[in-house]
């Protein structure tokens, strides 16, 4: 059982014009599911293959909600001009440490449209401006080119690399990580 006075983050929905952060609902599911089954997603991410309905059905009912429960992060779906256009999560928070790491994944149809960054910033000065974090972090693939410009693009600084700090179905990868600290807003 969590204790109520477990540390989280406000469960609430952030905008910025036609792009809006807010928690995923069932009628997502169909959307997330054929966007975890695309070949890039699939690719840089270790999730389920094949990727079906349940694991989407079981992600909204309950992963999500058990993330913020826990106050390990919270999860958000992206939405743009009201279309389902991926996903975006706070993670392994440290509530002692104020530190906390982004990760994301746009819908294939809404790729490269700069809408990873504009997530990415939005929910990370949200964290470090009006959830009491002190560091954000982003950690992408040395591969993933597109997770990296767009967290270069969202104002995030590169920092380094971690060697074989990431894994997916390929095997292990190096990941470079970006940061962002309260200071840098």
């Amino acid at each position: 059982m969590i204790e109520p006075d477990t540390p989280r983050f406000a469960d609430v929905a952030l905008r910025e014009g036609s792009l809006v952060l807010r928690p995923p609902v069932v009628a997502d599911v169909p959307a997330i599911v054929r966007s975890c089954r695309d070949a890039l997603t699939q690719r840089w991410l270790p999730l389920s293959d094949p990727y079906d309905e349940s694991h989407a059905r079981e992600f909204v009912t309950l992963g999500a909600e058990t993330t913020w429960r826990s106050g390990d992060g919270v999860v958000r779906a992206i939405e743009h001009d009201g279309a389902f256009a991926g996903m975006i999560d706070l993670k392994k928070t440290s509530w002692r440490g104020r530190t906390t790491e982004i990760g994301y994944w746009v819908a294939p149809e809404h790729r490269g449209r700069g809408l990873a960054a504009r997530a990415a910033r939005l929910l990370g000065d949200w964290a470090l401006r009006d959830q009491g974090m002190e560091r954000v972090e982003i950690r992408a693939a040395t591969g993933n080119l597109g997770s990296q410009r767009a967290a270069l693009a969202a104002g995030y600084r590169e920092e380094g690399v971690l060697r074989s700090a990431g894994f997916v179905h390929g095997g292990r990868v190096d990941l470079v990580v970006f940061g962002k600290v309260r200071a840098d807003l």
